[in-house]
């Protein structure tokens, strides 16, 4: 299928505005990374605790923060989800060790049912409780009551309260005590100790709770940069191998243009490095190189035709003919992306963000600033020859040769 037939649009010699849209973006990311430090990275570099609590109603940020300013040592980070109204993610940085980290979980989880608990301690918060806690607190009253209940029954019958809590819609939070009817095995009187001695907190915060120990963080951040720099360097060999040197250089450079400038947009925007966002890189760097190698196939092919006409116009020829391809390649991905962006969740977030900017400038990478690299090496090579040809002669070549000035190519692309 071809969206486009018999275009000619001079790419190449629109290419100053977005080399000078790619050095302003670099240079932007670039100075943000400098003045923060380097990349905002998240618990699974750096180390810490990272808990997120669900509330039943818009979640109370400041009163949050500020509770736990007063609990913790150092300030924590209380930040809200941007497609989600009624979560908030805690997240206490790297500490010294482990057992500082699991001192601050438990400070945090103190702190909150504190502020937002039962004023009487003594009862049981139903929305953050174990299945454990819960059949313990219903065992010696329903034996006092004569409830032809094991043991094992008992721990089933809390294994299943927590289940119907944490099931859809409720997803963690229950918010009448009455709706445990629908739970079987739960009879009148089970209900009956249950509104006695446990109640429901606004908030719960028993679920998704992350520890990472700092020099684990620090292995994670190790394994990552070398993860990416091993499969920049194996698509290098691979391309100067498949083509010649200059446009393996000119891939794996254009490729990390597009990855200084997406960590650049996270800088600006103050967003976390996780592993899905490093995921969503490398995720980058093989479809902006392949982007790239359809374009030098492609380039290739046409050298083979045509020996003697100028490079740059066989450049510009080549991405007209695998305009259709990019177009629907990358459009089509774009729209996928987006979706994920917005409806995605959380989770996706970051992922999805990497993804939306690192296309956008893939995209354009492979043209603007690939094959520019490569046209720009066989003009500086040209001038040198031509320099050279007036004072020493130069023995008639044996194979294709490039005709000097303007691009005019026969070079050789292909091994």
């Amino acid at each position: 299928m071809q969206l486009f037939k018999n275009t000619n649009f001079d790419f190449l010699g629109k290419k100053w505005p977005f080399i000078i849209a790619s050095l302003i973006l670099s240079v932007l990311g670039l100075s943000s990374l400098a003045m923060k430090g380097g990349p905002r990275y998240g618990i699974e570099f750096k180390g810490g605790m990272m808990m997120t609590v669900k509330f039943q109603n818009t979640p109370p940020v400041n009163e949050v923060r500020d509770a736990l300013s007063k609990a913790l040592s150092s300030p924590p980070t209380v930040q809200t989800f941007e497609n989600s109204s009624n979560e908030i993610a805690i997240g206490t940085e790297g500490s010294a060790d482990d057992a500082t980290l699991a001192k601050n979980r438990q400070l945090v989880l103190d702190t909150l049912k504190k502020t937002f608990g039962h004023p009487e301690n003594n009862k049981l918060d139903l929305n953050n409780a174990s299945g454990g806690e819960v059949a313990n607190l219903l065992r010696d009253p329903l034996q006092r009551a004569g409830a032809a209940l094991s043991d094992p029954q008992i721990d089933q019958l809390g294994a299943a309260i927590v289940g119907y809590r944490n099931q859809p819609p409720r997803g963690g939070l229950l918010t009448n005590l009455d709706d445990l009817r629908a739970v079987s095995g739960v009879t009148p009187q089970v209900l009956d100790v249950l509104k006695q001695q446990a109640y429901l907190a606004p908030y719960t915060a028993a679920r998704d709770i992350e520890i990472v120990g700092p020099k684990v963080g620090a292995d994670m951040r190790s394994s990552a940069i070398q993860a990416t720099l091993l499969a920049l360097a194996g698509m290098l060999v691979y391309i100067w191998f498949r083509f010649e040197w200059i446009y393996g250089a000119a891939a794996v450079i254009a490729v990390f243009h597009d990855t200084i400038i997406t960590i650049g947009v996270f800088s600006l925007f103050n967003r976390e490095i996780t592993l899905t966002v490093i995921a969503a890189l490398l995720t980058l760097v093989g479809y902006s190189m392949n982007d790239t190698i359809v374009i030098f196939d492609r380039i290739r092919e046409n050298l083979q035709l045509n020996r003697r006409e100028r490079l740059v116009d066989v450049i510009n020829r080549s991405v007209n003919q695998t305009l259709s391809r990019t177009v629907m390649t990358s459009g089509l991905t774009f729209l996928t992306v987006i979706s994920l962006f917005l409806f995605g969740g959380p989770v996706l977030h970051g992922f999805s963000f990497a993804l939306v900017a690192g296309i956008i400038v893939g995209t354009y990478s492979s043209v603007y600033v690939a094959s520019p690299i490569v046209l720009g090496f066989h003009d500086f090579m040209d001038a040198r020859k031509k320099g050279g040809a007036g004072a020493t002669s130069v023995p008639a070549a044996t194979g294709p040769t490039r005709q000097p000035g303007s691009g005019k190519t026969a070079v050789r692309i292909a091994k």
